[in-house]
């Protein structure tokens, strides 16, 4: 994983859009492991849980700070499969939050025309969180902004599974060739069917590991690892991430003298 920082700012102090070989484009779908709420706390003689409560104002910054830079989706690791085994009571405050996160952004995405979206096993979901999440996507199925995926009670691992078993049911029944079983076929099985695949992941609070998220999506995303524990992750660390992200040549397999090539021959034909 790279863990970098670079100065890839335009003139007004933001990442710049751009074309060609990848250098100065804002990355389209930007994914984010939101991780270090705990430690952030601990280290303040404070309640995990208080700490996953300055840790909701972080999401409300980078949201924020991606629709007014022109990021199109923005997927948030919110709990993850693993998560319920955590101490009854943090997983009950937990659920509160996102609750109550659901009650108090709804207005402000509907001005924004932000879309929300939720990937993960949602009946797990306690029926009122479960309810205000699925509301919130109902009220902004028609906006046309920026699209927020909530990767709630998600594993990568069960996701693909779900994904086979779906598959292997339609060959069963006669509707799908596996000799015509393609990486857009599963794709298409996916959660995340109809949203591209990240360009950017970041991963904060320094840990060097995916965590069993968007296993099959971020194949070939640019991986962005800080030391930056969540809470402490704000606007100014998104763009840090987005100009890391900028100085990143996207080659895709492919040689830097093919991208070069390529990048010329487009900008020559524009």
């Amino acid at each position: 994983m790279e863990n970098g920082r670079a100065n890839g700012h335009g003139a007004n102090g933001h990442p710049t859009n751009g074309n060609g070989n990848g250098h100065g484009r804002l990355p389209r779908h930007v994914a984010v492991i939101m991780d270090g709420n705990g430690r952030w706390a601990e280290q303040r003689g404070l309640t995990r849980l208080q700490g996953h409560r300055v840790g909701k104002d972080s999401v409300r910054a980078v949201v924020e700070s991606a629709r007014r830079l022109g990021v199109e989706y923005l997927s948030l690791f919110a709990f993850s499969t693993e998560n319920w085994h955590r101490p009854p009571k943090e997983v009950d405050g937990l659920m509160h939050l996102l609750r109550r996160y659901l009650a108090s952004e709804i207005d402000k995405m509907m001005k924004h025309g932000i879309r929300l979206l939720a990937v993960g096993t949602l009946r797990r979901l306690p029926p009122a969180v479960r309810e205000a999440l699925r509301s919130a996507i109902a009220a902004t199925r028609g906006n046309k902004g920026m699209t927020v995926i909530l990767a709630v009670s998600y594993g990568g691992r069960e996701e693909l599974t779900r994904a086979m078993r779906a598959m292997a049911r339609k060959v069963r029944q006669g509707k799908l060739d596996p000799d015509r079983i393609t990486s857009d076929v599963v794709s298409q099985h996916l959660a995340t069917k109809g949203v591209p695949d990240p360009d950017l992941l970041i991963r904060t609070s320094g840990e060097m590991r995916i965590s069993n998220f968007f296993l099959w999506q971020v194949a070939y995303s640019e991986l962005y690892v800080t030391e930056t524990l969540w809470p402490d992750f704000r606007e100014r660390e998104f763009q840090q991430a987005l100009a890391f992200y900028e100085q990143r040549q996207r080659r895709f397999g492919r040689t830097a003298a093919q991208v070069e090539r390529e990048a010329s021959l487009r900008a020559a034909g524009s």
